[in-house]
């Protein structure tokens, strides 16, 4: 198997693990806030307004695992489940998008990332 397939696999089993700690410990979101958080990460491509270079930095920014587990760590931390909450859902959207193929940006263009070019 090559290592896109393995990098696919890895972004499925971090996003299910996210949305388990998610489940667990997101105690008190609603739904529709989950739903909406877990999508947030996507309002980093307003930054390509700016340019492919300053749009890859903001999108790699929020879109690494890191970032999310950060989060989730300092939610830890303070006992704050919201923050938990948001770090796990974080972490999640990340995972789910390695999964479905898209990956860090260059910032030679949108369309081209670690996980190889999106579209044909």
């Amino acid at each position: 198997m090559d290592t896109i397939i393995w990098q696919r696999l890895e972004g499925a089993g971090v996003c299910l693990a996210a949305l388990t700690v998610f489940a667990v410990l997101g105690e008190g979101v609603q739904w529709w806030l989950a739903l909406l958080l877990f999508f947030a990460p996507d309002l980093s491509f307003a930054g390509y307004l700016a340019g492919p270079r300053f749009g890859a930095g903001v999108y790699n920014l929020v879109h690494v695992y890191a970032f999310g587990a950060g989060v989730l760590a300092a939610g830890a931390a303070l006992d704050t489940p919201l923050l938990v909450a948001l770090g796990a859902l974080w972490v999640a959207h990340a995972g789910f998008d390695r999964m479905l193929g898209y990956g860090l940006k260059s910032p030679e263009g949108f369309t081209i990332t670690h996980l190889g070019t999106i579209g044909r």
